[in-house]
């Protein structure tokens, strides 16, 4: 694993429904083209996350297929909706085993081979929060998910449910946070009790045999804070024994945690390689360059394990979210910066409708032109081993001249990596042009004259390096330009 790799989501329902509709039959991880896994690797990606392979049950399809607010949202999605492409929400687990549609353990394990003979490994979820309602543990251990009364089913029926189990008829909660209404297709654990933790940490090590690393689903939900604040419940902290039990099974197992709320560093400091970079997504969905500049000046020892993304199967398309030339140079910053280099599928094709996960198809849609170029002329760069192990420093931008307040829309930094290999990355996070000085990083540049060349684009300049010392780097960029500069010595 390089210090900053690569990861590409693939929704699995959706990606098998078009190998489905190809093959004119139904589809397993078997029917996976090699092709497609060759050309994940050649792409540079290093880790492949299947979502939602596990197996689901028809509870909570049910609820999928009668809710109304998600039956409107599927009819705005596909234009052709039908019940039948309602599989229920891939979260809504009935067991920790592949689903018996998509191959079973054997077809999961057969493509985990085929991952790993190109280099690639493999991501599945674990949902810490909740499980489906017909969920073995329901009926044969109740006392493992929170109860409730009937006083408060009366007053928050969308927090809670009546439920047959073995003691009888209770009253239990959905799985939720503690700022929306409970997901109603789901239960709710108790973090409360030693016996549900214990069994959690059973159902994870089962899962880690069987892939190299978990994305935790929602994983702040599980932390005693929060848990406390939601359900007044105190409950032990799990993710620490969590991460260091299954680490001891599974040296160099990872863990990528779904966190919201500011928990980054907490759940970091508790055994995640990764956390969501979500404020990072905000500030670019925002549009202004000084939060994202604000952003990178933390820590590597933070931003080291960020996962950032410009979209996921939670967060809107990233083409319908920015206009084109913002999404660029939304791209820039987000897949050039230290961490996690998070990508979807769909993404590189700037597909703009966002896929419920309780659908088990998603619409026919037109690429975008140019972007899947752009995209490409990215995953080259970051092949580069300056991306991929270097290191990285957030550059100071000045005035190109006394009262030129566009210096503040750039946001500029470096890579070093072995030998001579340096980068410079530059972009112009506004609606406007802008101009400005960037200080250049490295102490060996007087007495040589330096080439930049840009890498996503035909810029090319020669300079100084007593005149880039000295003075920096100028730059007059359109709104939103970027460059990806190669700095090397001009012969």
């Amino acid at each position: 694993m390089p210090r900053y790799p690569a990861l590409f989501q693939v929704n699995t329902r959706v990606r098998l429904a078009e190998l489905a509709a190809a093959l004119g039959r139904k589809a397993t991880l078997d029917d996976i083209p090699d092709a497609e896994l060759d050309r994940l690797a050649a792409d540079g990606f290093d880790l492949i996350w299947l979502l939602g392979v596990w197996q689901t049950g028809e509870a909570a399809r049910g609820v999928s297929q009668s809710n109304r607010e998600w039956l409107e949202e599927y009819r705005r999605v596909l234009p052709d909706f039908r019940e039948a492409d309602v599989c229920g929400s891939c979260f809504a687990i009935q067991d920790y085993r592949v689903h018996m549609e998509f191959g079973g353990p054997e077809a999961l394990a057969r493509l985990r081979q085929r991952l790993r003979e190109r280099g690639l490994r493999l991501i599945l979820d674990f949902v810490p929060n909740h499980m489906a309602p017909d969920h073995p543990w329901v009926a044969e251990h109740p006392e493992w998910f929170v109860t409730g009364t009937e006083e408060l089913l009366a007053s928050q029926p969308q927090n809670y449910r009546r439920i047959q189990t073995a003691d009888g008829m209770r009253v239990l909660a959905y799985g939720r946070d503690p700022y929306f209404a409970g997901w109603p297709d789901t239960l709710q654990l108790n973090y409360g009790e030693a016996a549900l933790q214990q069994a959690m940490l059973g159902e994870l090590s089962r899962v880690a045999h069987q892939c190299d690393g978990v994305r935790c689903d929602m994983a702040m939900l599980a932390l005693p804070e929060v848990f406390e604040r939601t359900w007044g419940i105190c409950a032990p902290a799990f993710w620490p024994k969590a991460t260091q039990a299954v680490r001891a099974e599974v040296p160099g197992f990872l863990f990528l945690a779904e966190v919201y709320w500011d928990l980054e560093w907490t759940l970091q400091q508790q055994g995640f390689d990764y956390a969501y970079d979500k404020r990072l997504y905000d500030r670019l969905v925002e549009g202004h360059a000084r939060p994202v500049r604000e952003h990178l000046c933390a820590g590597l020892d933070f931003q080291d394990h960020l996962a950032r993304f410009l979209e996921n199967h939670d967060e809107p398309r990233a083409a319908a979210t920015f206009m084109s030339e913002a999404h660029r140079a939304a791209a820039i910053l987000t897949f050039l910066t230290p961490g996690l280099r998070f990508f979807h599928q769909g993404q590189r094709e700037g597909k703009r409708v966002r896929i419920p996960v309780h659908l088990g198809r998603g619409p026919l849609e037109t690429p975008e032109p140019g972007i899947a170029t752009f995209y490409d002329r990215v995953l080259e760069c970051l092949k580069s081993p300056a991306f991929r192990d270097g290191d990285w420093q957030l550059l100071a931008c000045r005035p190109a001249w006394d009262g030129n307040a566009t210096w503040d829309g750039f946001i500029a930094f470096s890579w070093t990596g072995p030998g001579e290999l340096r980068r410079v990355v530059a972009v112009n996070y506004a609606p406007h042009q802008s101009q400005c000085y960037v200080a250049m990083p490295w102490h060996d540049l007087v007495g040589r004259a330096w080439r930049l060349q840009d890498l996503t684009g035909p810029a090319a300049y020669e300079r100084q390096g007593d005149d880039l010392t000295r003075q920096g780097f100028y730059l007059d960029m359109p709104a939103w330009g970027y460059h990806v500069f190669a700095v090397s010595s001009a012969r």
